[in-house]
């Protein structure tokens, strides 16, 4: 009896090990709802600026990338300590990718800016299975020329945005993007 609990132990402590180490399944269609994988909480992988990155003042596309799919529904960006906040248009877009955000902003000559990434208790960013993402920040400055962005094109241009990630302003039934 004591043989076959062990060998049952073993077994399971095996296969848990085994589940453990493949990576997560790709999402499964069952109609009419999709059920995602258990993941890790999403995270931050990039930004633009990046953080303690000089950028020449303007307007500036601001970008955060995550690890996996996002949900276009929620967002969390606040002033973090360390600096100012840059002005910014109040909602990010999810770009193409649906692991990006945009968010247009504006900043001035000789800035620092902090910003803090879902650093609030509720809603904030979140994978398409509505996993919360884990907090971040970002500290970047602007130099002391005026010779930035002037335009969101220039912009775009700037943040190294690709045809398909314009335009930064989502707008419903366009091409790509679900109607209301």
């Amino acid at each position: 009896m004591r043989a076959a609990a062990f060998l049952a132990c073993l077994l399971s402590s095996a296969l848990l090990a085994q589940a453990q180490a493949q990576p997560a399944p790709p999402p499964k269609e069952v109609s009419p709802v999709t059920i995602y994988p258990l993941r890790e909480r999403p995270k931050v992988v990039a930004t633009f600026p990046a953080a303690g990155q000089a950028v020449s003042p303007g307007v500036l596309i601001l970008t955060v990338t995550f690890d996996q799919e996002m949900s276009p529904n929620g967002f969390d960006v606040a002033p973090a300590s360390g600096g100012d906040a840059p002005k910014c248009l109040k909602t990010p877009r999810l770009l193409d990718d649906g692991k990006t955000f945009g968010l247009l902003c504006t900043t001035r000559p000789g800035a620092s800016y902090a910003l803090a990434f879902n650093s609030a208790e509720t809603d904030g960013f979140a994978n398409v299975g509505g996993q919360r993402a884990e907090s971040g920040s970002l500290a970047f400055t602007t130099t002391k020329d005026g010779d930035g962005p002037r335009s969101i094109d220039e912009a775009i241009k700037a943040a190294k945005l690709k045809s398909f990630d314009v335009p930064v302003q989502e707008m419903p039934g366009m091409p790509g993007r679900p109607a209301p």
